[in-house]
Order: C-alpha cells, then structure tokens, then sequence
C-alpha cells in the first residue's frame, strides 16, 4: 500500500451497481469512483464503513491509511506459523507480539527485582514501571502517570476500589448497575449491600442489545454515591453513551466507575474526555500480559480509603498498589501499548504520554476501519444463514455505537457444539455468557451465545474461512 492516501466512502439513497468480481465472493463493497470527487488517479479506496445494496446510509469521506496486514501478522509468532489456528477468541483474551515476550524475557534476565533498592537491577525495574505508567497515561488519556495504578486484572482492581468505596456506604445510599456490564463491574458492588447500600439497575433491551441512558434520569437520586457501567459490552460489541450516563451522575453527585476492558482494544479512549472517576482496563485483552490498569482522579486515589500494609507508601499510586506488583507483566505491558501505537511498523521514538498518544490515535483509527470491515462482512453473511440469531446491533449504520465482537445462537448446533466443532477445523471462538451473567439472564439464554472476536491482526479470507465451515455443520 506504500503511503498512498486511502478513503472510505458511504452513499445515502444510492444505489450501488459495482461489477468488481471481487466483491460479490467476500460482501466487500469497494468504490473505483475517481473523476468524481478530483482525487488523484493514485488514489486507493478502503471499507472505512460496508456499504450494500440493502443497506445505504450517511455519506462519509474519511482519509486513513489501511493496516498492512502482513507486517501487522508477522509480529505475532502465534499466528505467523504454518498452519496456524484462527483466533476469534479474542474478547477472552488475545495474542502477543514478539516485542512483548522479549520485554518479559528481558525483565527476568535484565531487572529481576523489587523496587527501592541501591543497585541496578533494582532501579532498572523501577524506570521500566515508571516507563509504563506514561504509556498507559497515553493510552487512556490521563493527565499524569500517577493516575494509573496496577493490578492483577480488571476483577481484583474492581474489587479492591469497591472494598475502598464501602467504607464510605451508608445504609440507604445507592449503586447504579446496568445489565450490559460484564459481572466483575457488578458483583464487587453487589457485596456493599453488606453495608446496607441498594443496588438499582440499568435494564438491558433485548431487541438491540443496549441500554437507555435516559433511564438513569429516573434512577439517580440524592442518595446515589455510584454508577458503574461499561464501555463495550463484552458479549454483543453494544457501546453506550458512557460521557452522558457520566455527565448524569455527576451532576446527582455521584462517582462513576467505567469498565473498559473491552472498549480499550478497539478504540482510542479518553478519560479525560469521558470526566470519569474511574476507568479499568486489562492489557491481556490488548496484546499484552496478564495485568490490570486503573485510572483514578487525583480526588478519589488521594481521598478514598485506602487498605495497604502500614510501611507501604502513603501517596497514590503506589498506596492502592497491594503487595509487590508483576514487574515482568507491567514491561509486557508497556510494550503491548507500544505496539497499539504502531501494529505494523517500529513506534517511533517517545519521551511523553503526548508523544505517544498521538501516535496511538492515528493507528487505533486505523485499526478500528479494518476492524468495521470484518465486523460487517460478518454480520452481513450470518444475517443470509438461515436459523442464525445476532445478539446487538447489525445495522451498519449504527457502527458508531458497537464494536467488532459478533455474538449469535443458532437452531442447529448448541453454542458449545458449535465452538467444539469449529476447534476441531482450528477456527477458535468462544461459547456460554463470557461472565456477561445478568446480560444472557435477561435475554433467558441459560446456554449463552457463541461469540465471534475479530481484532487486527485478523483478516478476511479468515472470515471467510469461518462462513463455510459453519455452512458445511
């Protein structure tokens, strides 16, 4: 593709006739428009968004510069060798560059200590945590490194700001929940019911999956102390208004506490942008290992209790940081967002969050264009396989408001058959309620779903590869 500039074009009322071969075989609506809109001969066009003939929508002219696939693959060892496995599987948890099994190795080899020591080993890990937290900064937008905290993962973090919260709870005061959350950003507020807290919740819609944030307009009352509420729905790609459900609660004088543990992989995220208290995320969703990230206010990290051994550091980050962190998994993690900041290329070098933010926008534009484009291939084909029910939004015009994660049941197979069957032909999904309990409760789906997890290292001759095997079950 070079550095050739690349547009993604949507008509409205315009009915496309495109006699490219090519397009019919893989649902790819590609324009060849050229002398229409003055653009040089050069000019090379993208699915920024799917257009078909039964689907026509909003016109948009985006410039972006397409993934280099390829590069972007052969970074991956676990999907670079012959005969490698398709990895759908990836809501659950996805694989990592080579550049993140070296920090890690590096980190064992090179700093393996704790922190607070005289010697080089010591200090060493010290700059590689410290590196990592203006990375994560940069990832999430955080006006200072000293909002980010570690953890284990999203859950323990969750569980930890909950304990936290608690000892503020008084009996009568209220937590808002929604059932599009993931349980691990419901459960741990579950527990404040202990300390007399009622939990109200968000009802989920089951026609498309989402939630109505005008709901919490009758909701949120002078007793309201928090709303907890997802980024991204983990089970059907559902994204909500997070920046007005939070303008909401604050103006009601509550906290507000975003997971977006699934959001994060896919989209540029902004706090700062959002106004929320708190926002958790996990890198081993986006390439990385296995380790939590918290963002917290200088107000919260500095005015909630917080529950740490008597020596440990009295100032946040370090005083919400229980115990001595996974140094190996933070330097994996710093280099997972580095490769967020540069999917097929070297990240260019950085010395501020601002630095490397910039470049984690462009590239998660990017990311996002191809994303959209096997995500509405493979809606549009499931939606032609008879007995096939998608969970959440199909229309591509919506495509603002989900991401590319594509859950769906169908009359023939069970979702876990069907997951076991599609193994068995290396095609990895994943089957049952993905944690997401009160979601698949409230549509009475005891077995769950079978989900489908696109990210950018995927492709779409895997799409593809995915669409006949189901056919032939």
């Amino acid at each position: 593709m070079g550095s050739t500039p690349t547009y993604g074009i949507c008509f409205q009322k315009l009915a496309l006739k495109v006699s490219s071969g090519l397009l019919p075989a893989r649902k790819r609506r590609l324009l060849t428009v050229h002398t229409a809109l003055r653009l040089p001969s050069t000019v090379r066009f993208y699915p920024i968004s799917i257009v078909t003939t039964r689907k026509l929508f909003e016109r948009r002219i985006i410039a972006v510069q397409p993934l280099n696939i390829d590069a972007v693959r052969a970074k991956f060892p676990a999907i670079s060798q012959p005969g490698s496995p398709v990895f759908f599987d990836n809501p659950g948890g996805t694989q990592v560059p080579q550049s993140v099994i070296q920090a890690v190795t590096q980190c064992y080899v090179r700093t393996c200590a704790n922190v607070g020591g005289a010697f080089n080993t010591s200090v060493g890990v010290v700059h590689t945590i410290n590196r990592a937290r203006l990375a994560a900064a940069a990832l999430l937008n955080a006006p200072n490194p000293t909002n980010i905290v570690f953890g284990n993962n999203m859950t323990s973090l969750t569980f930890h700001v909950a304990r936290a919260v608690a000892d503020t709870i008084q009996p009568g005061d209220e937590i808002i929940v929604t059932d599009l959350d993931h349980d691990a950003n419901v459960a741990p507020w579950l527990d404040l019911q202990a300390q007399g807290a009622v939990i109200k919740r968000m009802s989920l819609n089951s026609n498309d999956c989402t939630i109505d944030i005008g709901e919490l307009t009758s909701l949120l009352t002078s007793r309201t102390r928090l709303l907890a509420i997802t980024a991204a729905s983990n089970a059907s790609g559902t994204i909500p208004d997070v920046n007005r459900a939070v303008k909401l609660a604050k103006s009601a004088g509550a906290l507000t506490y975003v997971d977006a543990v699934q959001f994060a992989p896919h989209r540029a995220t902004d706090v700062q942008q959002m106004g929320c208290d708190f926002l958790v995320c996990s890198a081993y969703k986006f390439f990385g290992p296995h380790v939590g990230i918290l963002y917290g206010t200088d107000e919260v990290l500095n005015n909630l209790p917080r529950h740490k051994v008597r020596p440990a550091p009295a100032l946040p980050p370090s005083s919400w940081e229980t115990g001595t962190q996974n140094h190996e998994g933070i330097a994996g993690t710093l280099a997972a967002i580095e490769h967020i900041a540069a999917p097929d290329a070297e990240v260019k070098p950085w010395n501020t969050s601002q630095e490397l933010r910039n470049q984690i926008v462009e590239s998660m534009s990017r990311m996002q264009s191809h994303e959209d484009s096997l995500c509405y291939t493979l809606i549009d084909a499931l939606q032609e396989i008879s007995g096939v029910r998608i969970l959440g939004i199909t229309d591509p015009a919506r495509r603002q408001e989900r991401l590319s994660t594509v859950s769906f049941v169908w009359d023939r197979l069970s979702p876990r058959a069907t997951t076991n069957k599609l193994a068995e032909r290396g095609i990895y999904c994943w089957s049952g309620n993905y944690y997401a309990y009160q979601f698949m409760k409230s549509l009475g789906m005891d077995e769950g779903a079978i989900r489908v997890g696109p990210v950018h290292y995927n492709t779409l001759n895997e799409i593809d590869q995915l669409l006949e095997t189901l056919k032939s079950l």
